[in-house]
């Protein structure tokens, strides 16, 4: 049942993931969509169909929304190559946000949001949800309690399906996207800056575009985007962590695999398989480490990612309903952007890239 004490939501972009969200918005207590605004009548019918009803302000151009009185948070699930000037709009009003990520397409326009965000009144939330998965965070949760000592290596994994079908085939180019490493892996670059407790110092690539969408052709443009990468990451005190991504690896068991060394232990996380690994230098061997089973019993809709986005929606209901800080901040997703950005200056200039080359005063 509706509260007049509900936090009302408007959804700016009512796509897949904007869809997403009204789903997970609407099992979470204490919130409701109000609004939803995008020019594409199929996806605001989408938007309708998710929400259960028609009682909805509906707008095409996102800026209507903004300036009614008809929420007091925006979740923004636009295109890319959108988030810049829709966030420039949203941070000239008192409105709390949620962005999905990634933030923006590049470091600049990154910047100009953290720029703009210091004199915003609202909470500025970035939607790194895999943090969320319950597999992934009981893997931080042990890491942090000492399972493996000092982190030294994080190696993560994904092996998927291609790329979905979006409204216009926008995600089809990297000028749109951000390009994949900056698109899909912002998630992975976030997770391993969280395991790690650290900035990253440079990166090196090597990946290409070698099965998917080569016969992809819009408005006699080719796509670009890469469906396959490997990716180092180093930081300081001789840390490292590895990104293994394949797009035409669908024939698999787990779609994600995690992983994290010390000095004195490995914990793993696996996904959709929702285990966790854990063995001790000393007390386990090959094959005899422990297994646990996860679950989270807190999730009431599991969507598109394992709960992750409902559990992400309670805390940022929480940071609204109680003022504090975000828990996933403008300055992660910068840095998710600017490692995928240096991923792919990497692959194409064929060297390691400094992260100082993105972010003054890095390293």
């Amino acid at each position: 049942m509706t509260s007049t004490n509900d936090i009302r939501y408007g959804v700016i972009g009512s796509g897949m993931m904007g869809v997403e969200h009204i789903t997970n918005i609407g099992h979470v207590d204490g919130v409701v969509v109000t609004a939803v605004a995008d020019p594409h009548r199929p996806s605001i019918d989408a938007a309708l169909a998710a929400a259960g009803t028609d009682d909805l302000a509906v707008y095409a151009d996102y800026r209507d929304l903004l300036a009614a009185d008809v929420c007091d948070a925006v979740v923004i699930a636009t295109p890319n190559m959108t988030h810049i000037d829709v966030l420039l709009d949203t941070l000239r009003t008192d409105l709390h946000v949620l962005v999905e990520k990634p933030l923006c397409t590049t470091v600049e326009d990154c910047q100009r949001v953290i720029a703009a965000a210091e004199a915003h009144a609202g909470k500025v939330w970035v939607g790194l949800e895999y943090r969320y998965m319950p597999p992934v965070a009981r893997m931080v949760a042990e890491v942090g309690a000492g399972a493996v000592g000092d982190v030294r290596m994080v190696a993560i994994r994904e092996h998927r399906f291609p790329f979905l079908e979006k409204v216009g085939n926008w995600n089809r180019f990297n000028r749109n996207s951000g390009g994949t490493l900056v698109e899909k892996t912002c998630h992975y670059f976030d997770l391993m800056n969280l395991i790690t407790g650290r900035r990253p110092l440079r990166v090196l690539a090597s990946g290409g575009q070698d099965v998917n969408h080569l016969d992809e052709i819009y408005d006699g443009e080719r796509s670009d985007i890469l469906d396959n990468a490997y990716v180092i990451v180093e930081y300081a005190d001789g840390v490292r962590a590895m990104l293994d991504l394949c797009m035409f690896a669908e024939a698999t068991h787990n779609q994600e695999e995690l992983c994290v060394v010390g000095a004195e232990g490995k914990v793993e996380a696996l996904i959709p398989e929702s285990i966790v690994r854990s063995g001790r230098r000393g007390e386990h061997f090959i094959g005899g480490v422990e297994t646990i089973p996860v679950s989270n019993p807190d999730i009431r809709f599991e969507g598109f990612h394992h709960g992750s986005s409902y559990l992400e929606h309670v805390d940022f209901r929480d940071a609204i309903a109680n003022d504090t800080e975000p828990l996933v901040t403008l300055d992660d997703g910068l840095w998710s952007v600017a490692m995928g950005a240096a991923a792919h200056r990497s692959i194409d200039e064929g060297r390691f890239v400094e992260l100082s080359e993105f972010i003054g005063g890095a390293g």
